[in-house]
Parts: C-alpha cells; structure tokens; sequence
C-alpha cells in the first residue's frame, strides 16, 4: 500500500467506514443565493444525491434558505463564507458595518466581482476579513442553526494563508469542519488536526456543457476508495436563473438535471458508493 493509499485507508477509517470504502460529499453550493438556487437545492436533497449544502448569509434569499434549514433540520449545511458578489445586475455586500470591513468593499459598498479578485486579495485586511466572517457566522448562529463546517464562495482555499489560517483557526473555535480545494491545504489540515478530503475538490463550473451528464456518470463509476468531495451548484433554470447569470445559468441547470435524475441515483446505488457529508469530519476536529 503506497502513503496515499494508506491515507485514503486512514482517512476512510477515522470517519468510521471501511478502508476500502468509496466516500462522496455532494456539497450543493450557494445556497441563500436566490430562490431558483433554494428551491432547486431543496429538490435535489429530497429526491437528489445532494448530501451537504453551503449558505450564504449575506444573500437577499438566506432568509429563506434558513427558513428552509429549520424546516429540515436533518440537512446537514455549512457557513459559505462570502466576500464576492460576481453578478452585474444583482449584488450583495457585507453583513458587517462597512466602515468595519472597507477593505472589502467596491465604491459602492458591494462585495467585488471575480474580474477584482487579485485586487481584493491584495488590499483586504485580514481583521476585516475575520470581522466580516464572524458576522456571517454568528448571523447563522443566531437564526438557531447549526452547522458542520465552513468553505468559501469563488475563493478556493481562502485565496490567502492568512485568511486559510484564520478559517482553520475559526473551524476550532466554532467546532466546525472547513472545505479544502488542494491536497496541499488539505495536507495542512491533517497534520494540525483537521480532517480533509484525500483527492483535489471537483467544482461542477469546471465541467463542461457538453456530454455532462455521461462526463459526471463515468467519474461516479470511477470514484476511488477514500473521500471525495463535488461542489455542486443546481439551480432551477428559470427566468430569474437566466437573469441572473445570462452567461453560465445553464451550469447549475444541468447539475440539477443531473443530481435528481434516476440515472445518477442508479450508478451510485450500483457502485456501491457512500454519500456522506460534513458532520463526519466535525466530530474529528482536534480541539
């Protein structure tokens, strides 16, 4: 057995499975977004693959979402933790006091767009980093939720150490799991502690159009042993998915189609595969 083979075993075993287990977190991603993201992420825990969710709390629909959360207290979520608003026509800022987080912030008190990115990661404080997301955190908190672990929207690993650091530092103190992206973050967390993921996260917007849905079959009939996470993003398609994201609504459309269609739910009972979630990790934090 070589050493990653011995880690998936590790990994597989720590969380209670068999080491020759075949683990999956289907995490759908954005929820709290909009409606058509809500709804679309609750069908496809009732009658999907789903497994796991992230919330948004600075969106116009978290309400909602956390309306949603309390109604099915058995769908396991995590904090989305936001700092980028990439849509034209429909933005959100920060829950925090602006004049706490204005490093965040465009001139017009929004999150930036994904364009700004490099500048946002150049100028962002990190105390306005950790304010803003403990205000999100406690803001879930509040609404008398509980979740299992934190990611971060369109920043993969934090987008910065420090701010990596700081989210590891928040998942202790909270008991809360936290998302890797690399086998280098997620390496980083196993060693303080933390357990991660065994393979790179498979982020459904890297997964082209074209042959989807037998692209996303073929990668379930060859998950290997260990645990693997996708960062799903289903949507419902309609007039307020297109309006929102003209360009790339047809993303989370085919997600949708895909994580309620029968066929997937066909591949992953006949191979045998584990859908799990968050919680799993959670109870595993070394505090």
């Amino acid at each position: 057995m070589n050493s990653h083979s011995a880690t998936r075993a590790a990994t597989n075993e720590a969380l209670g499975f068999l080491a020759d287990a075949r683990l999956l977190i289907i995490n759908a991603d954005d929820f709290g977004m909009c409606h058509s993201n809500n709804e679309a992420t609750l069908q496809s825990f009732k009658a999907g693959l789903v497994s796991s969710t992230t919330l948004m709390a600075p969106c116009p629909w978290a309400p909602h979402a956390m309306q949603i959360l309390k109604d099915n207290p058995e769908f396991p979520f995590g904090v989305h933790l936001t700092l980028i608003s990439e849509n034209d026509g429909y933005r959100w800022g920060p829950l925090a006091s602006r004049d706490k987080v204005s490093s965040l912030v465009d001139s017009y008190g929004y999150f930036h767009k994904i364009a700004n990115i490099p500048d946002l990661l150049e100028r962002a404080i990190l105390e306005h980093v950790e304010i803003e997301f403990r205000t999100q955190i406690e803001a879930v908190l509040a609404a008398d939720l509980a979740p299992t672990h934190f990611d971060w929207h369109c920043l993969q690993d934090a987008g910065r150490e420090d701010v990596f650091l700081l989210t590891l530092e928040l998942g202790r103190e909270y008991g809360l799991a936290v998302r890797t992206h690399t086998q280098d973050a997620a390496r980083h967390c196993r060693e303080v502690g933390h357990p991660a993921i065994d393979f790179p996260l498979l982020d459904s917007y890297s997964v082209g159009l074209s042959g989807k849905t037998d692209h996303l079959a073929r990668l379930l009939r060859e998950l290997p042993v260990g645990l693997s996470e996708w960062a799903v993003h289903p949507s419902l398609g309609n007039a307020e998915s297109k309006a929102m994201e003209p360009d790339s609504w047809e993303v989370r459309k085919s997600d949708f189609d895909f994580l309620v269609s029968r066929e997937a739910r066909e591949v992953v009972q006949r191979e045998g595969i584990i859908l799990t979630d968050y919680r799993a990790l959670q109870e595993r934090i070394a505090h």
